[in-house]
């Protein structure tokens, strides 16, 4: 029998663990924020453009990765991400007026998008690559543990210690995160190699500057990443507020359930990648997917609204890592910061446009008719999928 390759190596579990607690600090944020931004007098569309500001700044930082790897290289962006993600936070403490809190908004959020795109580029370069599917499934746990958690974590400390103890939890989780990757190193034997790779494509990116910003063969999972982001910005920005126009209370569960069957699927579907390829995880889990957004449809009791969220969370759960796995097979080790910039980048896009205009669609029909537009997407997604096996099997041809 075949020993397998190391995977939980130390690199591993310190990005894996540093990526967790980057996550619930932001994720502790989502429902106490506009709380926040309300009793500094905030309206709807400005407390509404507290996440489009984030959003729009994380993309815009992912865009000179390139830039700054050549520059700094990838451990110390990775740092300097998680040193502007851990200012921002504090600078929450001193937000006096609305425009502060904006301002901060934008500098967090150009910090979580470095900090995000280098961990999961870093940490692809610790896993084996027979073991990738597996090793990125298991990494992206920390975002669904911290999308369950971090929403109640922060809503009780909202409750407990008011909003000094909300924000000193978040620069405690954030100087965890910075401890964590002060630990990180990267393998001897590579450092050689890695340095001539870097110099080796500064000149190929000095040649093309596109190729700083985006990588041309990372674009059809980030097309499909933008398709899963664009369903989820709705799901994520309106089951909440459907749950309780039928009401239905409690909608935390939901969350739970989602974020607990993510974690679960990710033991099967990591390892099925690595045996069969992308297309075993992709095409199921977008079935799945679709079966929960049509549940959602029919949903009148919290038992539908639950059963929809297994069936989410083990669809989205498996997309969003298989994605993120198949992007870094596609490219060099030097090109995993772009390429996992570039697919990051558009599905943090496919959320924004998700909710802005599933957000119009529901204001035109209802919050049903938006989750059945919702499982459409999920048909382009397998439409757009299609076509590109059936072109490369063609070109292979």
């Amino acid at each position: 029998m075949l020993q397998k390759d190391k995977l939980w190596t130390k690199n591993f579990v310190l990005l894996t663990f540093s990526n967790l607690f980057l996550f619930l600090a932001i994720e502790m944020l989502l429902p106490t924020l506009p709380l926040f931004a309300d009793e500094q007098g905030g309206s709807g569309s400005q407390i509404g453009l507290l996440l489009g500001v984030f959003t729009f700044s994380a993309v815009v930082s992912r865009l000179l990765i390139g830039i700054g790897l050549r520059r700094f290289g990838k451990r110390k962006m990775l740092l300097i991400g998680v040193v502007i993600c851990l200012l921002g936070m504090a600078g929450y403490y001193a937000a006096a007026s609305l425009s502060a809190l904006m301002a901060l908004r934008v500098v967090h959020g150009f910090g979580f998008g470095i900090a995000t795109a280098l961990y999961g580029t870093l940490v692809s370069d610790a896993i084996p690559a027979t073991r990738r599917g597996e090793g990125m499934g298991y990494f992206a746990m920390g975002n669904a543990v911290s999308f369950s958690v971090g929403p109640m974590m922060g809503l009780w400390l909202l409750e407990q210690y008011d909003y000094l103890g909300l924000f000193g939890a978040g620069v405690i989780f954030l100087f965890i995160t910075l401890v964590l990757t002060l630990l990180v190193r990267q393998p001897r034997t590579h450092v050689g190699v890695a340095a001539v790779s870097e110099a080796a494509a500064g000149l190929e990116q000095k040649a093309s500057p596109l190729s700083e910003v985006l990588e041309v063969k990372a674009l059809v999972p980030s097309i499909l990443g933008s398709l899963v982001g664009f369903a989820f910005g709705g799901m994520l920005s309106f089951v909440t507020l459907f749950s309780k126009d039928i009401g239905i209370e409690h909608t935390g569960y939901f969350f739970l359930v989602v974020a607990i069957s993510e974690v679960l699927i990710r033991f099967v579907s990591g390892p099925l990648f690595d045996r069969k390829g992308p297309f075993w995880v992709l095409f199921p889990t977008a079935v799945l997917c679709m079966i929960a957004s049509v549940l959602l449809y029919f949903t009148d009791s919290m038992g539908m609204l639950l059963l929809s969220g297994v069936f989410y969370g083990a669809g989205f759960g498996a997309l969003f890592p298989a994605l993120q796995a198949w992007v870094i097979n596609l490219v060099k080790p030097e090109r995993r910061g772009v390429a996992t910039a570039t697919y990051y980048n558009f599905f943090d896009i496919g959320i924004g446009l998700g909710s802005i205009l599933l957000g119009v669609v529901v204001t035109m029909t209802s919050y049903t008719t938006m989750f059945l537009l919702s499982g459409i997407l999920y048909v382009v997604f397998l439409v757009v999928y299609f076509a590109y096996l059936r072109r490369s099997a063609k070109a292979e041809g």
